[in-house]
């Protein structure tokens, strides 16, 4: 199957363009102030904190168990020294009370249990107790907390067991104290721990702030200017970022970056060559063409001479010269259209192949007559396939691939000549296979098939016919393809459904 037809194609960017897109992005507005490293400083301060404060719930309640655990050793010692000397000395016993920090103490052990208090006949009014004998880890917590917020204003009782050399022969000691310096003790101890927290987080942070600030953030600025600077002037090899010796992933983006700026240079660099060179070639074929159609008018009066000779030669000439016109209004076409994005709906794909009756020497299979030699069209298409594409582009790409298989088959001689078009839906996608009975496309054609200029399957041809059917399927998120056939050619088109894609 051979190219046919004219068509546009699109407005290659310029590396002027290119160049001033890139810097217009570079000279962009930043609408962060604070910086990479900034952030981080902030975050690790924030990370810190929040790691003090997991260590501080746990710490604190541990501090309030410790603080209330020596009031109980306290207690118990006072205790005995009372049951060593005299008990109804009331001088000693407040004393021991004072420097134990409690209203009352009482110790049970061998059965009998020993009460001191400031004054026995007004007990103190005890709000919250504390059994540090069978208090859990979450109760500890809260407990203390209970205490530094001063849930429970009233006395204090706390109950534990029996500590140092006589702690077998005690069963328990008990307090009643007033929780105010437990608290002061723990606001204190949470000062503490804030202001080392602060300063922990201060002296980590600014080591993380240095090290990513060298490590990272410079890099990273040092990529973010060159991309900037070589925006600029994309043409310009000096400006080419030399990575550094770096084998981590800063490293590996370098020399990714070198990698793609080296052949984004040397393709802006192809561009504007080719752009001059495709600007040559047009004013070039404006004034052939002229040339050309000059000579066609004198070569149609040569039909008129009677020498065989001319008779004979004319035809050709005239086949020549109306080969040459048709390449420079193709090259001239081609190079100066551009094809719009595709207005898509859903359409049924019976509907859009209509445009092949117009297809010259291709017989549709509702023709009220056959021409002699010409192809008969097979479609092989259910009623309820759809498509989702500009039915204009679309149907375009049909017509390029009708005439191109019409052309071959008339180089067939002998052979049935038949165009098969099919087409099914593959989930979100309709796939259609166009196939002729034709003698398909020698080897050298079908590595550049594509490709403007390069894809021509006859001699005369230009290769734009195929170049644009590409174009098309592009803009429409598709893909066509050339799958081997005997005999003949075919061609797969594969174009997603946009709105079931979407959806």
């Amino acid at each position: 199957m051979e190219e046919a037809g004219i068509a546009e194609r699109p407005r290659e960017i310029a590396p002027q363009d290119a160049g001033a897109a890139l810097s217009a992005a570079a000279r962009a507005p930043r609408r962060l102030r604070i910086g990479l490293s900034g952030r981080l400083l902030f975050l690790t301060i924030a990370f810190v904190m929040v790691a003090e404060v997991l260590i501080y719930v746990p710490s604190v309640a541990n501090f309030q168990r410790n603080w209330l655990s020596d009031r109980l050793a306290a207690a118990q010692i006072a205790a005995l020294v009372l049951d060593a000397g005299d008990a109804d000395m009331p001088q000693l016993q407040e004393k021991l009370l004072a420097g134990v920090g409690a209203e009352l103490v009482a110790v049970r052990g061998g059965g009998t249990r020993r009460l001191l208090a400031v004054d026995v006949s007004m007990p103190p009014e005890v709000s919250r107790t504390v059994d540090l004998r069978s208090q859990g880890a979450f109760a500890a917590i809260g407990s203390a907390f209970d205490t530094l917020f001063g849930r429970a204003p009233g006395m204090l009782r706390v109950v534990g067991d029996g500590t140092g050399p006589d702690a077998e022969a005690i069963d328990f000691v008990e307090i009643v104290l007033d929780p105010a310096p437990l608290r002061e003790a723990l606001l204190a101890f949470s000062r503490n721990i804030l202001v080392l927290s602060l300063i922990i987080s201060g002296i980590t942070a600014g080591l993380v702030y240095l090290a990513l600030q060298a490590l990272i953030v410079r890099p990273v600025r040092r990529l973010s200017a060159n991309l900037a600077q070589f925006s600029q002037a994309p043409e310009d090899a000096s400006r080419i970022i030399a990575p550094s010796r770096r084998t981590d992933e800063i490293g590996t983006a370098e020399r990714a970056l070198e990698r793609t700026e080296k052949a984004l240079a040397e393709e802006l660099r192809s561009k504007r060559r080719l752009a001059e060179l495709g600007l040559g070639v047009a004013k070039i074929n404006h004034d052939l063409r002229n040339m050309l159609a000059s000579a066609q008018l004198i070569s149609d009066r040569l039909s008129d001479v009677e020498d065989p000779t001319v008779q004979r030669i004319a035809p050709r000439l005239i086949g020549t010269l109306q080969r040459a016109i048709d390449f420079s209004e193709a090259t001239l076409a081609y190079g100066r259209a551009v094809e719009p994005t595709p207005s898509r709906q859903v359409l049924p794909l019976l509907d859009v192949l209509t445009d092949l009756h117009a297809v010259p020497g291709l017989a549709v299979p509702d023709a009220e007559s056959v021409p002699e030699g010409a192809a008969r069209l097979v479609l092989e298409i259910a009623p309820d396939v759809t498509i989702d594409a500009d039915r204009e582009q679309i149907a375009r790409v049909f017509v390029n691939l009708a005439r191109n298989a019409v052309q071959a088959l008339a180089r067939a001689p002998g052979a049935e000549r038949i165009l098969k078009i099919e087409a099914f839906r593959t989930g979100a996608t309709c796939v259609v296979r166009v196939s002729d009975t034709g003698p398909g496309l020698p080897p050298k054609a079908v590595e550049h098939l594509f490709e403007a200029f390069k894809g021509a399957t006859r001699a005369s041809g230009t290769g734009l016919g195929l170049a644009i059917c590409a174009e098309i399927v592009r803009l429409h998120g598709g893909r066509i393809v050339h799958e081997p056939e005997e005999p003949g050619a075919c061609f797969r088109i594969e174009i997603p459904d946009r709105r079931r894609s979407e959806a």
